[in-house]
């Protein structure tokens, strides 16, 4: 229920771009100060303490920034503004993205760099083997 008003207050309010099946930690910034540049695609997830920036106040720039589709961003990653988050990416845990990153690619470090390429998500950024290897994992007792 939370969540669902943090999105609508996020899409009403301030005007943001956040597909409605978008999931949102509570504790994901997504920032205000140029709000109608936050674009989230349909079926992506931002975990907590993630931060989607807009604006840089430095450089004096107010730039749309896009997640695609099938997304996951990461744990307290950063999204630099300006940049474009490909269809089927994920952004790892505590990622520095400074430039745009292509569909289907996974990308960590500060800066982000890509560390896979082609990789297949589903909803919410979910790698297609991901069931397999959870059901694997519960056979041998280890979940």
């Amino acid at each position: 229920m939370l969540v669902g008003l943090k999105r609508a207050i996020n899409t009403r309010l301030f005007g943001m771009d956040i597909h409605p099946s978008a999931e949102l930690s509570l504790s994901a910034r997504l920032d205000r100060t140029f709000p109608i540049g936050v674009h989230i695609g349909e079926t992506s997830y931002i975990a907590f303490e993630a931060c989607i920036l807009t604006h840089d106040r430095t450089r004096g720039v107010y730039l749309h920034t896009w997640i695609g589709k099938d997304c996951f961003v990461g744990a307290r990653s950063l999204i630099l503004p300006g940049v474009r988050v490909g269809d089927g990416a994920i952004v790892a845990a505590g990622a520095i993205v400074t430039k745009d990153v292509p569909a289907r690619c996974l990308v960590a470090g500060n800066p982000a760099r890509i560390i896979r390429r082609d990789i297949l998500t589903g909803p919410y950024g979910r790698l297609h083997d991901a069931d397999r290897r959870e059901a694997e994992l519960a056979q041998a007792g280890l979940t």
